[in-house]
């Protein structure tokens, strides 16, 4: 059957809504294409502020080859992304379940709980630094009324990571915002119908919570993998790296390289092969995404 042309109607509001997405396209153009686009070009340069020297793959080639400060740093980011990244889905996941009862003065815990999403970050890490203080810290405070010897958090190899793993899931308020509201958006009928074929917590949480909540955990999943390869301010402000490259993430690379070693071609190439590696990871969850993510609409079209 042949389809019937937009009406007049549609045609205006289809121009009536591009004219009103026309400032986001040209930031988006301005802040965000051409930018990358240039990072692109001078990661085949040799570029230092001045001068631009084409060189072509000679950056990419010293980064795999003669540069083993680029693979400690990827090494440091992935072991924090495989630390983290789980830790994070669980525990916003987790906390979402429980705001989502109802008790007197919850909205008032979900306030409280989102405020750290909101603060800055530097601040919050300078606060947390002195939290993590190996004589003076508040979590060796604790530990040592049950005789635990201080750990020396940021000062220690073993340890930093983890330090700065915790530091981050006190910051999962706005993941918690959107598993609240997938949550609040799953259907009651579905949970009644559990409840009547006599399924108890677990079969409905396997059954009906996971498999209806699974767009938005891949959602998540994305999102945090995007952020937690970007982190930065945290080994920034507290360790700047240390000790012994133990926390020298690879934003952080890039950054020393860019604005303290002025090789700002070399940064560009850096910049590239972390955009590559998180469209890599990106791709192939969602690739994967069809073997665990289900989509009622999908389904009830079919």
């Amino acid at each position: 059957m042949r389809e019937r042309p937009p009406s007049g109607h549609a045609r205006r509001e289809a121009r009536a809504g591009f004219l009103w997405i026309q400032p986001w396209l040209v930031g988006f153009l301005l802040f965000s294409i051409v930018p990358s686009g240039m990072a692109l070009f001078l990661s085949f340069t040799n570029w230092s502020g001045g001068d631009l020297e084409w060189i072509g793959l000679e950056n990419y080639v010293t980064i795999f080859t003669n540069d083993p400060i680029f693979w400690q740093s990827l090494k440091v980011t992935f072991i924090f992304v495989v630390l983290y990244l789980p830790l994070s889905l669980l525990v916003g996941f987790g906390l979402a379940m429980l705001m989502n009862q109802r008790f007197v003065g919850m909205t008032v815990f979900r306030t409280i709980y989102y405020l750290p999403s909101v603060l800055s970050g530097v601040a919050v890490t300078v606060l947390w630094g002195f939290v993590f203080h190996r004589d003076f810290g508040v979590i060796n405070g604790v530990l040592a009324l049950v005789g635990v010897e201080p750990i020396p958090w940021l000062n220690s190899q073993g340890w930093v990571i983890p330090a700065i793993v915790i530091m981050q899931l006190w910051a999962v308020g706005s993941s918690v915002v959107i598993y609240l509201g997938g949550l609040q958006s799953v259907p009651t009928e579905l949970y009644e119908a559990a409840s009547l074929d006599g399924a108890g917590w677990w079969q409905t949480l396997r059954a009906v919570t996971l498999p209806m909540m699974s767009p938005v955990i891949l959602l998540q999943l994305i999102l945090g993998l995007i952020g937690t390869f970007q982190i930065f301010t945290q080994a920034f402000i507290m360790t700047k790296g240390g000790p012994d490259y133990g926390s020298y993430f690879f934003s952080l690379y890039i950054y020393d390289v860019a604005f303290k070693e002025l090789r700002l071609g070399y940064a560009c190439a850096l910049s590239m092969i972390l955009f590559v590696t998180i469209l890599l990871l990106t791709a192939v969850f969602l690739r994967t995404s069809n073997r665990w993510v289900y989509y009622a609409a999908e389904k009830r079209s079919s």
